[in-house]
């Protein structure tokens, strides 16, 4: 079974949906899981701690100032010793408290202190399930890695209709499985995904950057892991979570970018999003640079090595699907056409970074693919959406090369 032996932690929030994790707790562990719970307050309204111990076998946990607990930092403790996090029912409040980085309670604390995935199924009123801060919550959470399942649509408590019942405990279990045995169109395959710009150091202070901020590649390497794929994750200098399940390798300059794509080959597909600096400067100060005088300190650059181009045009060690990202400010298509070609790979996600697209650090993107078969522009999308259509797009090539 997929979750024998695995460690489940079940946050269970203040929602009438809080009944049925009573039957989460039970299919859970026909699987084999342990499980382990913390009840919100409002939880408790519901159902008891006495009703889940009973079921998990094992002591449920609702105070973060419980003195037995906290004596050895407890809620450090049920942050780290799980292999899952659910949170079941997510109500608004929780997802709010989630979003915004509070910790006012145990739940939400060991929430902001875990590291591990986290699972979250949704249960509230219609309206607020529609309404535009929990929509914003939402968007937050998915960007921050955090995985969700349903809601459904149907009869709520309050004789509403509509999105906002919890998923059943056996669609829960399902998304849980998929942590553990990933299945899609690219199960089995490896994808080398690079994100974010690089830094090239002038000296121990200053460096040569971009503004990019690695949402586009982060959300590539997250869609290609659900779709199946082991996935190494090169990535610049960003402030942004390790997709789950994903292995990330953090990297400052250009060269060392370049030493760790070396390092994580062979792929069958390499995603080459990042925003490489194309140079560097020649001689690295050992110390700041001082301002004397009027005069500006002249920089001697260098080209940076060009990491699409020197694998696509390799004979043995090429991923045998290739994918560069143009990032324009003029003539997207046309650039991306002789980028195609002078690089050498076999598809070019082109986009339009002009100041006054908000592409760069932005949430949205407008994509080209540009490719030997022609053009194909998609409308604009949130950056996750172009994520799972791309890898979506891919999946069907990487089948079709095999075939």
């Amino acid at each position: 079974m997929v979750l024998s032996g695995k460690r489940v932690l079940l946050v269970i929030g203040g929602g009438i949906a809080a009944y049925k994790s009573l039957d989460l707790i039970r299919r859970l562990r026909e699987r084999g899981a342990s499980v382990r719970c913390i009840l919100t307050a409002g939880a408790q309204q519901f159902i008891t701690p006495l009703a889940a111990s009973a079921l998990t076998g094992q002591r449920t946990h609702t105070d973060l100032f419980d003195r037995e607990d906290e004596a050895d930092i407890g809620h450090i403790r049920l942050a780290r010793d799980a292999d899952l996090v659910i949170v079941a029912p997510a109500t608004a409040n929780t997802m709010a408290k989630m979003a915004g980085g509070h910790a006012d309670d145990l739940a939400s604390t060991v929430l902001l202190a875990t590291t591990l995935p986290i699972l979250i199924a949704p249960a509230m009123n219609v309206r607020m399930w529609l309404h535009a801060a929990t929509q914003r919550n939402l968007a937050t959470l998915t960007a921050d890695g955090v995985h969700v399942v349903g809601p459904n649509e149907g009869p709520m408590a309050e004789a509403e209709t509509g999105p906002g019942r919890m998923a059943e405990p056996l669609e829960i279990v399902a998304a849980a499985e998929k942590f553990f045995a990933p299945s899609g169109p690219l199960k089995g395959k490896h994808v080398l995904v690079t994100a974010g710009p690089t830094h090239e150091p002038i000296d121990p202070v200053r460096y040569i950057a971009n503004r990019s901020s690695g949402k586009q590649g982060y959300a590539i390497a997250r869609a290609a892991a659900e779709a199946g794929a082991r996935v190494t994750l090169v990535s610049g200098p960003v402030d942004l979570a390790d997709p789950p399940g994903v292995s990330v390798v953090r990297v400052e300059s250009a060269r060392d970018m370049l030493a760790s794509v070396e390092i994580a080959l062979p792929a069958d597909i390499g995603i080459f999003a990042a925003a490489v600096a194309d140079w560097r400067v020649v001689h690295e100060g050992a110390q700041k640079l001082k301002k004397i005088g009027e005069a500006s300190p002249a920089l001697s650059l260098v080209e940076n090595p060009d990491i699409l181009a020197t694998l696509s045009h390799r004979k043995e060690g090429r991923p045998p699907l290739m994918v560069g990202f143009a990032a324009e400010t003029e003539n997207v298509i046309e650039n991306a056409k002789q980028k195609l070609l002078r690089k050498g790979c076999d598809l070019i996600v082109a986009n339009d970074v002009s100041t006054a697209t908000g592409v760069m650090g932005g949430d949205q993107n407008t994509v080209h693919l540009v490719s030997a078969a022609g053009v194909e522009t998609w409308p604009t999308l949130a950056k996750t959406d172009v994520a799972r259509k791309l890898v979506e797009h891919l999946s069907v090539l990487a089948g079709a090369s095999k075939a």
